[in-house]
């Protein structure tokens, strides 16, 4: 990856007794797409407003391409766009005019910058339009469009997906995908869609009650125990041919927590037995999955 853009180091917070962050660290290059994930409660929107400068930081730092974020707040922020679910917009303008409202907030915004990002998120053929005609995909994509005017290389959204259908969600994914390759932007997304994030997300950060459990890339996260799934054509005498307790699954497949190299040896002693193999493969969790096993809980949001 590219360039570190975003850097928090040992964030605290407390409001009143309640101690809300824990030492909370994670970083973001450039070109990376970080989820941010966590149970209700667990700390995921006050990290973001002490990212953003919202809230007062208790201890720790926050470097937004290398300046912090409360000693030299300006420019830390200079570079960052942000949208929180949905974008407030003007639903009786169009979104032409929505982006010209934003332009007026920079110094350095022109019409072809406009140009720019309506052509970036796709919106070209109907920027026209009133909002209040828009999809709530494209009001989002318009919501992007205006983080983005002032040409940030940090990007972050909270909730992204709320409300969206399929359709929007897959237009907001190309999107921040397209965002991240081509104009190499950090991105960091706090979600609780984990099926969405684990399709183009390439980390993730697991926070629970005001700590991270884990930074990690996708795959690294996933990876739990490594276990096999094999089907055979029935189950006699499977653990006593094979020599290891099953986990059955049903009446003809079963689970085996082993390594790579392992499962050769079993597949030749169940051949040996003169069982018939369907199927042998390495199990693949979800990210859900992962989540809610490191995690320990059963809610995701």
């Amino acid at each position: 990856m590219g360039d570190l853009i975003l850097k928090c180091d040992g964030l605290y917070k407390r409001f009143g007794k309640k101690q809300i962050l824990n030492n909370v660290s994670l970083q973001i290059n450039q070109g990376d797409i970080l989820g941010f994930i966590g149970p209700n409660g667990a700390g995921k929107t006050t990290t973001i407003k002490l990212i953003l400068g919202l809230q007062k930081i208790d201890s720790g730092r926050v470097e937004i391409n290398g300046f912090d974020i409360e000693k030299n707040f300006e420019k830390a922020i200079s570079k960052v766009g942000t949208i929180v679910e949905n974008p407030d917009l003007y639903m009786y303008l169009t979104g032409y005019q929505n982006l010209k409202l934003i332009k007026n907030m920079y110094k350095d915004v022109d019409k072809k910058r406009i140009d720019e990002v309506v052509k970036l998120v796709g919106l070209g053929n109907r920027i026209n339009d009133k909002v209040s005609k828009y999809s709530l995909g494209m009001r989002q994509r318009l919501g992007i469009a205006q983080a983005l005017l002032h040409k940030p290389n940090l990007l972050i959204l909270d909730e992204p997906t709320n409300g969206l259908d399929p359709e929007g969600i897959k237009e907001l994914r190309d999107l921040i995908k397209n965002l991240a390759k081509k104009e190499k932007m950090g991105i960091l997304i706090s979600s609780h869609n984990l099926a969405e994030l684990e399709s183009f997300c390439n980390k993730v950060t697991i926070i629970k009650n005001g700590r991270v459990v884990e930074t990690n890339n996708i795959k690294d996260v996933k990876k739990i125990e490594q276990s096999y799934i094999i089907e055979v054509d029935n189950l006699k005498n499977i653990e006593s041919i094979i020599g290891m307790p099953i986990e059955k699954i049903n009446d003809t497949q079963f689970k085996l927590h082993i390594k790579k190299e392992q499962a050769p040896i079993v597949i030749q002693k169940l051949v040996e037995n003169n069982k018939k193999i369907y199927m042998c493969a390495e199990e693949i969790i979800s990210l859900e999955d992962a989540f809610l096993k490191k995690t320990g809980g059963n809610v995701i949001e």
